[in-house]
């Protein structure tokens, strides 16, 4: 079972000049029943918080909805979770995130920490993320894991809605297990980023994803690298870890290639 928990919905965030300020927060904890309890879960728009039906009792499950247009030239949004041992925990999101053009011409800046503690499971699952026409967004993906955290990392983008150009878009994912470096990369897109089109890149196709997981126990994963399709490859990592690495033409294909991928570990 799990237990209530406390929801504060997000307050008022009107953007100024220089863009919206927002964080919000989640802190899950071992509820003592076998479940799993959020002690903390807040929001300041557009970020709304929302715990929602999980289809495993032991995992609390938390839904991003979004409560305005964002990010936009100039905002900072940053995102933090924190499992605690013992805890597990599902992060999503109800709707694609649109990055858009702002009020100012200076970049968006969109920020994920994630720690889970010994024993903790961390699900991030949102969904995509578009780079639309004229938009400059900055993300970070930062994730630390104890020895024996369990990681399933999603992360999806697709650049230009139907028949528009990409904006300018920068991915860093960086995660630490045991206080060690596992995997440290950084995507550039769209206009500015150099060969990012290219064939060595992304061949013209306009979506681009990645799956990571981690798992304490590595018998748990596969033990070499497998090619899926021909354009998608699962690698195995250095650590006790995977990482799925695809382009597609669209989202609907690309989400197809990382569950297909997900299908061949034990989650």
């Amino acid at each position: 079972m799990t237990s209530t928990a406390l929801t504060e919905d997000p307050g008022p965030a009107a953007p100024g000049p220089a863009g919206v300020r927002a964080h919000a927060r989640v802190t899950a904890a071992p509820d003592g029943r076998g479940g799993t309890a959020l002690p903390v879960l807040s929001g300041e728009a557009p970020f709304a918080l929302r715990r929602t039906r999980s289809a495993d009792p032991a995992r609390a499950r938390v839904t991003l909805v979004g409560a305005m247009s964002a990010p936009l030239g100039g905002d900072r949004l940053t995102v933090e979770a924190h499992i605690e041992a013992g805890a597990a925990l599902r992060l999503d999101s109800s709707a694609a995130t649109i990055a858009l053009p702002g009020r100012t011409r200076e970049p968006a800046f969109y920020d994920v920490r994630l720690s889970v503690g010994d024993g903790g499971e961390a699900h991030w699952l949102p969904e995509q993320l578009i780079s639309a026409q004229g938009s400059d967004l900055r993300q970070t993906l930062r994730v630390d894991l104890a020895a024996g955290a369990r990681l399933v990392l999603r992360d999806e983008q697709v650049l230009g809605r139907t028949g528009e150009e990409p904006g300018r878009l920068s991915s860093r994912l960086t995660v630490h297990r045991a206080g060690r470096p596992l995997l440290d990369q950084q995507l550039d897109y769209g206009p500015g980023a150099p060969g990012w089109d290219g064939g060595a890149v992304l061949g013209g196709h306009r979506a681009v994803g990645q799956l990571l997981v981690v798992d304490p126990e590595p018998a748990q994963l596969p033990a070499e690298t497998t090619v899926l399709g021909s354009t998608a490859a699962l690698t195995r990592l250095a650590g006790p870890a995977l990482l799925v690495s695809a382009v597609a033409p669209d989202a609907l294909q690309l989400r197809r290639l990382l569950e297909q991928a997900l299908t061949l570990t034990s989650w």
